[in-house]
């Protein structure tokens, strides 16, 4: 860097005192940036999920599992029906689970209910859950977006 004769002492703290604090600025300011703009997403969603062989769910059973980033639950009703719901509730986004005594899917957060089709029956749900397509092939289960 060459010397500038007119840079006095005085000057070159103020030079130093000023990139500090422009430093701790930048170091505050840039977190609050960055919690205040959104991640992008660039997950993708799956267009079909294998939930696995059919001997492995007894009629009366359900499992909850991940369809992307979204919780799903599969009921393998006591008829021997296959069915596939978003498992978190309208209300509130609790997870909900299925209630063989009920013959419901049942949420604990509020005491909100759904019939089988993923209608809203009781509660504050405000609407129903989203329904998924299962499809058996073979021995294998999938599900995918309805």
């Amino acid at each position: 860097m060459p010397f500038d004769p007119k840079l006095t002492r005085r000057g070159f703290v103020n030079v130093l005192l000023g990139g500090g604090v422009a430093g701790w600025l930048a170091s505050l300011l840039y977190p609050v940036v960055k919690y205040l703009i959104p991640p992008e997403d660039v997950a993708a969603e799956p267009d079909v999920l294998k939930i696995g062989a059919k001997g492995e769910f007894p009629a009366g059973s359900s499992k909850i599992v991940k369809f992307g980033k979204r919780p799903i639950i599969f009921i393998h009703t006591p008829s021997g029906e296959f069915l596939a719901l978003a498992a978190t509730c309208t209300h509130l986004d609790c997870i909900v689970q299925y209630r063989k005594d009920m013959g419901a899917i049942w949420c604990a957060c509020h005491n909100g209910k759904y019939d089988l089709n993923g209608r809203n029956i009781s509660g504050p749900p405000p609407k129903p859950l989203e329904q998924y397509q299962v499809k058996v092939i073979q021995d294998d289960i999938f599900v995918t977006r309805a």
